[in-house]
């Protein structure tokens, strides 16, 4: 699929509101990265790369995460930071690329978007809870490049 259809598909404001009030509940970061075009690599390695170049591992606790999605290659990847990824693991990640998967087959974009989210901000809420010093570190808004 085209990134242009795919992000005319998108209900932004509804997945902008799921990252919202997944980071009222907690001190780490969730960001949501459109990809244009195809490319042959991981998508796992290119999203680690975006993940550099968008600063997401500067966080005071080491606990953004990153939910890229690549429409045109058909791929997609969600990666944390150090502090994060310690917590819960590569089978974490595995299982919200899982959930991911079913509701993108079925062309339930935004849903896919909304409920990694959801399931990443319950996690990093566990493990990171938020407090009165938190501060919103990174933009909220879907970053497409």
């Amino acid at each position: 699929m085209r990134t242009k259809e795919f992000l005319s598909k998108l209900d932004h404001d509804r997945i902008i509101e799921a990252i919202r009030g997944a980071e009222s509940k907690t001190s780490g970061e969730i960001r949501v990265y459109i990809q244009r075009g195809k490319f042959e690599t991981d998508p796992v390695v290119l999203a680690q790369k975006k993940f550099q170049r968008l600063g997401m591992y500067k966080t005071r606790e080491r606990n953004a995460v990153l939910i890229f999605v690549a429409p045109r290659a058909h791929k997609f990847a969600v990666v944390g930071d150090q502090a994060i990824h310690e917590k819960c693991g590569e089978q974490f990640w595995q299982h919200v690329v899982d959930g991911m998967r079913v509701h993108f087959q079925n062309e339930k974009f935004s849903h896919a978007l909304t409920e990694a989210v959801n399931e990443v901000g319950k996690v990093l809420a566990t493990h990171f809870p938020r407090t009165s010093a938190n501060a919103n570190e990174l933009p909220d808004e879907i970053i497409e490049g």
